[in-house]
């Protein structure tokens, strides 16, 4: 009796840890003021600024282990993160379209899902990457369309 073993890639979703150490849904987060941000993480890693289009569109980022809080005025209104919603960065193209299925809306270079039951819109976009890695994920986003 001969057995083949050989890899596969793995086409489902993973067991993933939340990044903010909860079951704690990612889209709570936004809409947290600065205060309830600092007080709920501490002091962030690093800061940054984010230039806009428009010069009102102007951000401050707050790097967490957890992931950037992009802060607009007073208010978390963007969050990029290493993992949401059972998918994560490096994942494949594959992967991430069996996890949100039909769902979401394909773009070609990122994936749209609205999360609805919200005070206001929310959307999880997963970007990918480009050149060889345009089947990976690059990038994951929690955010308000209408900010």
């Amino acid at each position: 009796m001969f057995f083949i073993v050989g890899a596969v890639p793995v086409l489902w979703s993973q067991d993933v840890a939340n990044p903010l150490g909860s079951t704690e849904d990612p889209a709570a987060l936004i809409g947290l003021t600065l205060e309830a941000l600092i007080n709920r993480f501490g002091t962030p890693q690093s800061v940054y600024a984010v230039r806009g289009f428009e010069q009102w569109q102007d951000d401050v980022v707050f790097v967490y282990p957890q992931g950037d809080f992009y802060v607009f005025r007073d208010r978390v209104w963007q969050l990029a993160l290493q993992s949401a919603y059972g998918i994560r960065v490096g994942d494949p193209r594959a992967a991430v379209e069996l996890v949100l299925g039909d769902k979401a809306e394909g773009f070609g270079d990122h994936f749209l899902l609205s999360l609805p039951g919200r005070g206001w819109p929310l959307m999880f976009r997963v970007n990918l990457g480009a050149g060889t890695a345009a089947d990976r994920v690059s990038a994951l986003f929690v955010y308000r369309p209408d900010f």
